[in-house]
């Protein structure tokens, strides 16, 4: 598992991208990075504003796309019934 200290500038960047993202689970990052769910959120804290952080918090507590044993879909994406008709 890797620690924050070992992580590029852009690794960073790239894990707060997909933790902001509704769709990308915690699984997805812990995949990537080796970080579990709660370095995701120490990493979140240290790197964003005080603000930010809460409000990331308040945005992903309890959202069931967030971890995959919570959700009810296995792929990440949703096409319209009428796509591709016109």
């Amino acid at each position: 598992m890797q620690n924050n200290e070992s992580l590029s500038e852009s690794d960073i960047n790239r894990i707060i991208e997909m933790a902001w993202e509704d769709r990308t689970t915690f699984d997805a990052i812990e995949s990537q990075y080796g970080l579990k769910e709660q370095k995701v959120k120490e990493l979140m804290r240290e790197h964003l504003k005080s603000s930010s952080y809460k409000l990331w918090r308040k945005r992903v507590y309890g959202r069931k796309t967030k971890h995959l044993s919570k959700r009810d879909f296995t792929v990440g994406r949703h096409k319209s019934y009428d796509q591709n008709k016109f």
